[in-house]
């Protein structure tokens, strides 16, 4: 059963999102994972975030052990402290949940 992760975050430097973005691609279809939806946010109505939130999206992975292995990857943890943890300064995970 599909398994998906809607989050939210707050990133400050949209070229080292971009990199990252582009790094980590590869290494999420590796695990059978994709974006399913990805929206840039103007206007924040409610949020039990302690960050703004710019931007969302939904990831989805054959299973949740595929998503587990994902983010466990270690050339995906290079990425992301290469680029996202300079990029990012703020991440709410909204959900998981099988679909």
């Amino acid at each position: 059963m599909a398994f998906d992760r809607v989050v939210a975050l707050n990133v400050t430097d949209e070229e080292g999102y971009r990199r990252y973005r582009e790094g980590m691609g590869p290494i999420l279809s590796r695990h059978g994972g994709a974006f399913r939806y990805d929206f840039r946010v103007s206007e924040t109505l409610r949020s039990e975030s302690h960050h703004p939130i710019n931007r969302v999206f939904a990831l989805s992975c054959p299973d949740e052990e595929s998503m587990r292995a994902f983010f466990q990857d270690p050339e995906y943890l290079a990425v992301r402290a290469r680029h996202f943890d300079l990029a990012v300064k703020g991440v709410t995970v909204i959900a998981e949940f099988p679909r």
